[in-house]
């Protein structure tokens, strides 16, 4: 997710540098035509591409309200595994009995807590088709690790884990019946989350639209200098460079935001939401330590954004 300060110049042009050469270069080459070669009936009225300029305005306004409502649908549903995560580590620790300090109970509790913070790495490494497994290992036993390569879909094996422990802690007798609907409960929020983001992941924006939209820019930019090249001479290139790249950059930052599970800067940040839970939770165990950071480095590799 990109941060509020210090977003860097050459991170936001360098998404349209190449658009950019182009639009300048074309800009160029119409003014040559209209000087040197005196190609003077190439202008056309200022209102044909103002009134395209207009249509795409309202094009472009369209595709980043829907592109960033889904960007923000991600990070509520996020928002909400953090909630239920919590809940699911306080309700654990507080429901199971543990008569006379049993120890397998007490490892009971920290290992369904700590697969719990598994579960919010994986989901996010999986989400950007990363390995979910990878350097979440600490975090799981031997037994369970055999039990997720049985599955393709890694964090759904983690919840049919969490499910079984659930059974298995009614059975002993550590939970009563209402407790383990309460907690059945949590788990079914989590899972409708995890839904939720799959969804997005696979519902890719109508390219069908898309394509549209970036007709109509190509052909606003390409009649745009012909419109103005007789009122700005000269000027008309920058002109043209000036708002070109401002249109583009609109399509760009839709573009971007439409898919927050893609592994970019503009992503939901997965990772350090998922290090928020490992800290919370682990303090909720009275076991805190500084939770691993996963490659690549939140704040490291760029100030300007978190994983």
């Amino acid at each position: 997710m990109l941060l509020k300060k210090n977003i860097p110049i050459k991170y936001v042009f360098g998404k349209i540098k190449v658009e950019v050469l182009l639009v300048l270069l074309y800009a160029l080459l119409v003014e040559v035509m209209y000087i040197n070669i005196h190609f003077t009936r190439i202008s056309i009225p200022i209102a044909v591409p103002t009134m395209l300029g207009t249509i795409l305005s309202l094009l472009l306004a369209f595709r980043s309200n829907q592109a960033y409502d889904r960007w923000w649908e991600a990070r509520t549903l996020w928002g909400a595994i953090v909630n239920d995560s919590r809940t699911l580590a306080r309700q654990i620790l507080n429901f199971v009995d543990t008569p006379y300090n049993s120890v397998e109970a007490l490892y009971f509790k920290e290992m369904f807590v700590k697969r719990q913070i598994a579960w919010c790495y994986s989901l996010g490494q999986s989400l950007r088709g990363l390995n979910p497994v990878q350097e979440v290992e600490s975090l799981l036993h031997s037994g369970q690790l055999d039990y997720l390569e049985e599955f393709t879909n890694k964090p759904v094996a983690l919840l049919e884990l969490h499910g079984e422990d659930l059974h298995r802690a009614y059975k002993a007798g550590w939970i009563n019946k209402h407790q383990q609907i309460e907690l059945d409960r949590t788990l079914t929020r989590l899972t409708n989350s995890m839904g939720g983001c799959e969804r997005i992941k696979n519902t890719v924006f109508p390219a069908t639209y898309s394509l549209y939209t970036h007709l109509a820019l190509i052909l606003f930019i390409s009649l745009l200098p012909f419109g103005v090249i007789d009122v700005f001479g000269m000027m008309m290139v920058p002109l043209v460079v000036a708002i070109a790249s401002s249109f583009l950059l609109i399509e760009k930052m839709a573009i971007h935001l439409q898919d927050p599970f893609e592994n970019k800067p503009t992503d939901t940040p997965v990772t350090t939401i998922a290090q928020t839970i490992d800290r919370d939770l682990k303090q909720m165990l009275r076991e805190y330590q500084e939770p691993k950071i996963l490659s690549p480095k939140p704040q490291t590799a760029a100030k300007f954004y978190i994983l």
